[in-house]
């Protein structure tokens, strides 16, 4: 792989303040297997077109912080891993209690991420006060069946999410760096250890202007569905010109096409949607 710009590897108590980091060969800034990092006030910059230049990948590290950084990138803006398969749950070091605050992404694939990597988990997470503008989704959790990993207490509040192709996305059928055509099956298969499973998410106070896609998609797996998932106080809009294939959502296989482009919901227990407000699609919600 070409090198990340930044490693702090099987460290703690680092903090970084007031950088500059641009013009990455790979992921940026790159913190892994560490413990009581914070990140702040950093401008991380890569040009749009670089492939896998994400801004900031917090990989199986606890207690980080990451207030007030600027990150305009080729792929993930702000992303959270905890290794990948076999290898990353036999590692079994989670990707919590992570904290990130009045940030701004834009030019990236997805402003505030979790996966795909996520064989050992990752929960305790808050994403609030940020803006997301231009990205191609906002909020983006995406994994699926081989990756394994339990995703739980999950957080995202008071975010401003304009231009994107879809505000919000959590998606099992994630499809990038996979052939094996049966991961993506709609039938419900055998759970195990590479199983990945997602409970207690909150999306309150957030607002998505501009979806050139679709305001939202929320999808899980079969044998593993989606539980105890609450989208509160949040409003989603479609762009009125420039629009783009419902289908480019977010990158998965497996899943019917679709031409509607409210917010889709498959394979997910009783979800609380309260006070939600979509405009320009024809439904408000698709219930698959």
């Amino acid at each position: 792989l070409r090198p990340p710009l930044l490693q702090i590897h099987s460290s703690q108590d680092v903090t970084l303040d007031g950088l500059r980091l641009q013009n990455s060969p790979f992921w940026t800034l790159h913190p892994l297997f560490s413990k009581n990092i914070t990140l702040k006030n950093l401008v991380i910059e890569n040009p749009a077109e670089a492939p896998n230049t994400d801004g900031i990948d917090i990989e199986s590290c606890s207690h980080v912080t990451v207030d007030s950084c600027y990150v305009h990138v080729g792929d993930d803006g702000i992303a959270l891993k905890s290794g990948s398969g076999v290898s990353g749950i036999k590692d079994a070091a989670p990707a919590e209690y992570v904290t990130i605050t009045n940030c701004t992404v834009k030019a990236a694939h997805g402003g505030a991420v979790i996966g795909s990597e996520t064989a050992a988990g990752i929960h305790n997470v808050t994403v609030s006060g940020c803006t997301f503008d231009g990205t191609d989704r906002g909020i983006r959790i995406k994994t699926r069946r081989g990756r394994g990993g339990c995703l739980h207490d999950l957080r995202f509040e008071n975010l401003v999410m304009k231009n994107n192709l879809c505000p919000l996305v959590v998606n099992m059928y994630y499809r990038c760096g996979c052939s094996d055509m049966s991961l993506f099956s709609l039938d419900k298969m055998p759970a195990g250890d590479e199983t990945p499973s997602l409970y207690n998410l909150e999306v309150i106070n957030c607002k998505g202007t501009g979806a050139r896609s679709s305001a939202a998609m929320l999808v899980g797996l079969p044998e593993s569905p989606l539980r105890n998932v609450s989208i509160r106080n949040c409003s989603f809009s479609i762009a009125t010109e420039n629009l783009e294939p419902v289908d480019k959502s977010d990158m998965y296989l497996g899943l019917p096409e679709i031409t509607c482009r409210g917010i889709r919901l498959r394979f997910i227990d009783n979800p609380v949607l309260e006070n939600i407000h979509v405009e320009g699609a024809t439904q408000d919600f698709i219930m698959e």
